[in-house]
Protein backbone atom coordinates (compact mmCIF):
# COMPACT_ATOMS: atom_id res chain seq x y z
CA UNK A 1 0.00 0.00 0.00
CA UNK A 2 2.79 2.21 0.85
CA UNK A 3 4.42 1.78 -2.51
CA UNK A 4 0.78 2.79 -4.35
CA UNK A 5 0.62 5.33 -2.26
CA UNK A 6 3.95 6.50 -3.09
CA UNK A 7 3.56 6.26 -6.43
CA UNK A 8 0.55 8.36 -6.75
CA UNK A 9 2.24 10.93 -4.48
CA UNK A 10 4.74 10.69 -7.72
CA UNK A 11 2.34 10.72 -10.10
CA UNK A 12 0.40 13.96 -8.25
CA UNK A 13 4.16 15.55 -8.28
CA UNK A 14 4.64 14.96 -12.06
CA UNK A 15 1.19 16.13 -12.85
CA UNK A 16 1.55 19.16 -11.07
CA UNK A 17 4.75 19.63 -12.65
CA UNK A 18 3.34 19.20 -16.18
CA UNK A 19 0.26 21.77 -15.05
CA UNK A 20 2.59 24.44 -14.24
CA UNK A 21 5.01 23.70 -17.25
CA UNK A 22 1.81 23.76 -19.39
CA UNK A 23 0.85 27.30 -17.45
CA UNK A 24 4.10 28.78 -17.84
CA UNK A 25 4.02 27.49 -21.83
CA UNK A 26 0.19 29.21 -21.85
CA UNK A 27 1.22 32.60 -20.50
CA UNK A 28 4.84 32.91 -22.52
CA UNK A 29 2.15 32.33 -25.68
CA UNK A 30 0.33 35.11 -24.21
CA UNK A 31 2.87 37.62 -23.95
CA UNK A 32 4.47 36.87 -26.96
CA UNK A 33 0.34 37.49 -29.09
CA UNK A 34 0.41 40.76 -27.03
CA UNK A 35 4.12 41.59 -28.12
CA UNK A 36 2.80 40.40 -31.84
CA UNK A 37 -0.11 42.73 -31.72
CA UNK A 38 1.70 45.85 -30.23
CA UNK A 39 4.34 45.13 -33.55
CA UNK A 40 1.22 45.17 -35.71
CA UNK A 41 -0.60 48.26 -34.40
CA UNK A 42 2.63 50.06 -34.57
CA UNK A 43 3.27 49.37 -38.25
CA UNK A 44 -0.01 49.94 -38.58
CA UNK A 45 -0.30 53.43 -37.13
CA UNK A 46 3.28 54.56 -39.47
CA UNK A 47 0.83 52.99 -42.24
CA UNK A 48 -2.05 55.30 -41.51
CA UNK A 49 0.55 58.08 -41.96
CA UNK A 50 2.39 56.82 -44.78
CA UNK A 51 -0.76 56.36 -46.67
CA UNK A 52 -2.49 59.75 -45.47
CA UNK A 53 0.65 61.60 -46.90
CA UNK A 54 0.00 61.31 -50.88
CA UNK A 55 -3.75 62.53 -50.54
CA UNK A 56 -3.23 65.52 -47.97
CA UNK A 57 -0.61 66.61 -50.58
CA UNK A 58 -3.24 66.32 -53.06
CA UNK A 59 -6.08 68.17 -51.32
CA UNK A 60 -3.47 70.93 -50.09
CA UNK A 61 -2.49 71.07 -54.07
CA UNK A 62 -6.44 71.10 -54.93
CA UNK A 63 -6.95 73.76 -52.43
CA UNK A 64 -4.19 76.00 -53.51
CA UNK A 65 -5.59 75.64 -57.17
CA UNK A 66 -9.28 76.23 -55.58
CA UNK A 67 -7.95 80.05 -54.29
CA UNK A 68 -5.77 80.73 -57.29
CA UNK A 69 -9.08 80.68 -59.21
CA UNK A 70 -11.02 82.26 -56.63
CA UNK A 71 -8.52 85.32 -56.55
CA UNK A 72 -8.39 85.27 -60.77
CA UNK A 73 -12.17 85.36 -60.47
CA UNK A 74 -12.95 88.13 -57.82
CA UNK A 75 -9.93 90.27 -59.44
CA UNK A 76 -11.78 89.65 -62.64
CA UNK A 77 -15.19 90.82 -60.85
CA UNK A 78 -13.23 93.69 -58.78
CA UNK A 79 -12.38 94.95 -62.46
CA UNK A 80 -15.21 94.48 -64.17
CA UNK A 81 -17.26 96.78 -61.03
CA UNK A 82 -14.32 99.08 -61.44
CA UNK A 83 -14.87 99.85 -64.80
CA UNK A 84 -18.78 100.27 -64.23
CA UNK A 85 -18.43 102.59 -61.34
CA UNK A 86 -16.26 104.95 -63.09
CA UNK A 87 -18.65 104.54 -66.32
CA UNK A 88 -21.41 105.66 -63.93
CA UNK A 89 -19.60 108.34 -62.19
CA UNK A 90 -19.29 110.18 -65.47
CA UNK A 91 -22.65 109.87 -66.17
CA UNK A 92 -23.65 111.00 -62.98
CA UNK A 93 -21.19 114.05 -63.49
CA UNK A 94 -22.84 114.79 -66.65
CA UNK A 95 -26.06 114.78 -64.80
CA UNK A 96 -25.07 117.09 -62.21
CA UNK A 97 -23.33 119.66 -64.49
CA UNK A 98 -26.73 119.35 -66.68
CA UNK A 99 -28.82 120.26 -63.42
CA UNK A 100 -26.47 122.87 -62.29
CA UNK A 101 -26.44 124.61 -65.60
CA UNK A 102 -30.15 124.26 -66.15
CA UNK A 103 -32.28 124.12 -62.61
CA UNK A 104 -35.53 124.35 -65.10
CA UNK A 105 -34.94 121.79 -66.99
CA UNK A 106 -36.09 119.12 -64.53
Amino acid sequence: MEDLLKSLLQAEALAEAEVAKANAERERIIQEALEQARRAEDQFAAGVAELRAPYLGQAEERATQAVAELKRKYGERHQHLRTLAEEREQAAADAAFAILLDPGKN
